[in-house]
């Protein structure tokens, strides 16, 4: 257990509710047969008549991706201290530095985080797309990043490769990475607890262990790469989960959503949702860069500012 001290309503429409089932483009697979449903087979169908057009058209290529969207949401939790009420939370993922971003892509969103002025910054996974070595011209940028209650990350399947070197990195930036932990925020004499957990692909997510030492009753905000997860999340102690790796599905079509999602995020795709047995919170951001392809199309980079308040009618 670690200690830091220091000194819901959308701004727009996130409700998608697609429920495909898909297959991951890295990492496992979901077990069993699938069948394709007739609106699988159109949505699929329509994104490849699509997709073609926007290869020719370079606007998913060169325009889409590099317009950072700032999505600013409000949530109220009876449980949070009234001394954290009010606190902001940036919150950004899937940099994939080193496929189609590099460190001055970086530094596009790194001056929105700051002029976002947060207390808390979170960061959820995939801070590469391969290689640990595309984050060494990035650290100086990330380490100009200040928030009052720190700066926290976890791990994302594309991280794996090298997760020693990538913690060092991120470590050397000011990041604490959070494997399965948790650690402690002050704030006029109370308290409330930030934690991670191991990726779901490639890690081994231990929530009993990231909650070990939590006080009772703690706020608690849960940062899990995999949205879905949040299912099994929701039997523990968590208030709130900050989620990414759907990348909102890269590619959106208009009336369909996205054809395809990375296993980890087939139900919780893409914004703020509420887990069907706990009513718990979850914030999937559409993540900054790409992989597989370099393209976006109805679904920009994001960056994410949650303001959460006190609230005695929760």
């Amino acid at each position: 257990m670690k200690i830091q001290s220091s000194g819901a309503s959308p701004d727009k429409d996130n409700n998608h509710s697609g429920r495909d089932t898909h297959y991951s483009t890295s990492g496992r697979r979901s077990q069993g047969k699938t069948t394709m449903t007739r609106r699988q087979f159109l949505a699929r169908g329509a994104a490849t008549v699509i997709g073609a057009g926007l290869l020719t058209s370079g606007y998913a290529w060169q325009g889409e991706p590099n317009w950072i969207e700032v999505t600013k949401l409000k949530l109220s939790f009876k449980d949070l201290p009234s001394a954290f009420s009010g606190m902001k939370i940036a919150h950004f993922s899937d940099t994939h530095l080193g496929f189609n971003k590099d460190a001055r892509d970086l530094a596009r969103l790194a001056e929105r985080i700051i002029k976002a002025e947060p207390d808390l910054i979170c960061f959820t996974g995939d801070i590469v797309d391969s290689n640990p070595e595309d984050l060494v011209e990035s650290v100086p940028i990330l380490a100009a990043l200040n928030a009052s209650l720190g700066k926290y990350a976890i791990l994302g399947n594309h991280d794996y490769k090298n997760t020693k070197r990538i913690t060092e990195l991120l470590n050397s930036a000011g990041f604490l990475v959070l494997r399965n932990e948790a650690y402690l925020l002050k704030r006029g004499g109370a308290v409330m607890a930030v934690t991670g957990l191991d990726d779901l692909l490639h890690g081994e997510p231990d929530p009993v262990k990231a909650l070990s030492g939590v006080p009772a009753g703690t706020f608690t905000v849960l940062m899990m790469h995999e949205p879905d997860y949040a299912d099994t999340a929701q039997a523990h102690s968590f208030h709130l989960q900050l989620s990414g790796h759907s990348h909102g599905g890269q590619i959106r079509m208009p009336l369909v959503g996205a054809p395809f999602t990375p296993y980890g995020s087939q139900k919780y795709i893409n914004g703020l949702y509420y887990t069907d047995a706990k009513s718990m919170p979850v914030y999937v951001n559409r993540g900054f860069g790409e992989t597989v392809m370099p393209f976006r199309f109805l679904c920009r980079p994001e960056l994410t500012v949650l303001t959460l308040h006190h609230s005695s009618d929760g």
